[in-house]
């Protein structure tokens, strides 16, 4: 598959272009020819990468956030979940794939796992809707986390979505309600729970499976409560100008962790998560390890004490 370039990581694209014209050429003349020239080209990339990704704008990062080569749920439960057993369904309506969760093993302690998952091509992407979930999905999680209390299991959570679904159907099932219950079953979870935005973390959509203890995020990860593109279209009529909301709207992990929304920052590898999938994983990995060993030592009392606080705080110190 063609790797996908972001509009400012046109001149990599270009370098990289010569890198396998180049590599072709290499392979008819015979090996080592052209072998230093490659080197200094892939060098060259490397850096132009490094600059690139070092000094983006918050619209820059939206992009990235939504880089259809980030890794998504499934990848990091096939990188960091062992023995993981889906469970399916919110014993009410039906089945909702955007959000997938269930049970597993991450480095060796039980857990439930869950997040939602958008899809890499077009089968998978209408089979997971794009990661927007309707009240059943949200249902599946409260459930999810309810087994969870009953069996004194971690729950870890990642999030990626534009927002919960907005169709007729999804509204006249409860929505709402549904988002309400499960960001308000996370808020008052009795186990540890350690939420890590991975890509695009869209209003309640996003928050109902962030209602935890610790809310980690990637470098270049977003999170917001509307999309720029929704933000222009109400304060300005004009979506166009998505690029200033953004940058407004402060959806940034470094504007978020000033703020407090967010209490850890993810770094990413040079050129993004999309670039080195396994080393994105096992960061998120090492991450979510170290705040649950934190968690792990503290009382069902303190940990929902701990989780009132961490939210009422937000917003306090602006305030005063």
């Amino acid at each position: 598959m063609a790797a996908h370039y972001l509009d400012f990581e046109r001149p990599i694209a270009d370098l990289e272009s010569k890198i396998e014209e180049l590599s072709r050429l290499s392979e008819t003349a015979g090996p080592g020819a052209f072998e230093s020239e490659i080197q200094a080209l892939r060098d060259r990339a490397q850096q132009l990468r490094k600059e690139a990704y070092a000094g983006l704008d918050a619209w820059q990062k939206t992009m990235v956030a939504r880089h259809p080569e980030r890794p998504h749920l499934k990848d990091y439960v096939a990188g960091l979940i062992d023995e993981f057993v889906e469970l399916r369904g919110d014993r009410k309506f039906a089945d909702d794939q955007a959000i997938v969760g269930g049970l597993g093993r991450f480095r060796g302690v039980p857990v439930v796992v869950m997040g939602h998952e958008k899809g890499h091509d077009t089968t998978t992407r209408l089979k997971h809707n794009f990661g927007m979930a309707r009240p059943e999905g949200y249902r599946k999680a409260v459930r999810l986390m309810d087994m969870a209390e009953r069996f004194n299991l971690p729950v870890i959570t990642f999030v990626d979505t534009a927002g919960a679904y907005p169709g007729l159907g999804a509204e006249e099932r409860g929505q709402a309600e549904a988002i309400a219950r499960s960001t308000e079953r996370g808020l008052v979870l009795e186990t540890p729970m350690v939420a890590t935005i991975v890509g695009e973390g869209g209003s309640g959509g996003a928050i109902a499976l962030a209602g935890a203890n610790k809310v980690l995020i990637l470098e270049h990860s977003i999170y917001s409560v509307i999309s720029p593109e929704g933000a222009a279209s109400i304060l300005w009529r004009d979506g166009a100008r998505a690029k200033d909301a953004a940058t407004n709207m402060k959806i940034t992990a470094q504007d978020l962790i000033q703020l407090k929304i967010v209490d850890r920052i993810v770094e990413e590898p040079a050129g993004g998560a999309h670039s080195d999938p396994a080393a994105a994983i096992e960061a998120v990995g090492d991450a979510v390890e170290d705040e649950l060993k934190t968690l792990m030592r503290l009382s069902p009392a303190e940990l929902k004490k701990q989780r009132a606080e961490r939210f009422y705080a937000i917003g306090r110190e602006g305030l005063q």
